[in-house]
């Protein structure tokens, strides 16, 4: 008999408890999906939240479906009293980029507050290269420029980038990856949840990471919009 993963039932592979539309009552916040016995992929996944209080099913298929080790948190993200449900996903692409969403469920109603990729199209980013041992990260959301200074790369590394003079031998551009991970923290300790979100910069090749652009979000009523900016660079190799 043949199998695949179409034939196969949804599983259990991911839980929370508490409660989500406002009726002071626990629901059970579940992920279902398929997963094959020798793969750690994920396939088919979606949302489903039973109502504590009458045991109705309420099922949400997840725009980005497929993937590695999902997990849920619960918590209060836009300051209603109410928990909201954080989603994140791993891609399983060598990035480890993350596909994550945050969903409100007052009285019953979905509603997406958050979707990683909306946001990793709405951020843009510039990486270049400059002279004298340093490489400019614009971010073009908050219209700020950051600037890394890699003089104490090893030898090799700026011998192949910069003549004797710190001058640029050719024009080198790098890039921000999209999310690769998306933490709920209460940075005001107010008990709402702030999104911290983390992009990795790269610079001649991926695994050339200079460092990360940290961004703190948080609900202005209507979506999340940058609080903060900070950038984090690796210590250098010498």
């Amino acid at each position: 008999m043949v199998t695949n993963a179409h034939m196969q039932s949804p599983q259990i592979v991911a839980f929370a408890q508490g409660d989500v539309n406002g009726d002071r009552i626990p629901d059970h916040v579940y992920i279902m999906g398929i997963t094959e016995p020798n793969a750690a992929i994920i396939r088919q996944m979606t949302l489903i939240i039973q109502d504590g209080a009458t045991g109705y099913m309420y099922r949400m298929p997840l725009k980005e479906n497929m993937g590695y080790d999902p997990s849920l948190f619960l918590g209060d993200f836009t300051g209603d009293g109410v928990d909201d449900i954080f989603i994140t996903i791993a891609s399983g692409g060598s990035g480890g980029i993350t596909f994550d969403y945050v969903y409100s469920f007052v009285s019953n109603n979905p509603r997406l507050l958050f979707d990683s990729n909306v946001l990793n199209e709405q951020y843009q980013y510039e990486v270049t290269y400059k002279d004298q041992y340093q490489v400019e990260v614009i971010s073009h959301t908050n219209k700020t420029k950051y600037l890394i200074d890699i003089s104490l790369r090893g030898p090799d590394y700026l011998n192949e980038i910069y003549d004797p003079n710190g001058k640029l031998k050719m024009p080198i551009s790098g890039w921000v990856d999209p999310i690769s991970g998306l933490y709920p923290i209460d940075f005001d300790g107010n008990g709402v949840y702030e999104l911290y979100a983390f992009q990795k910069i790269a610079g001649r090749y991926h695994a050339d990471g200079l460092g990360y652009i940290q961004n703190t979000l948080k609900w202005n009523g209507q979506q999340f919009v940058l609080q903060d900016q900070t950038l984090a660079i690796y210590g250098s190799p010498l």
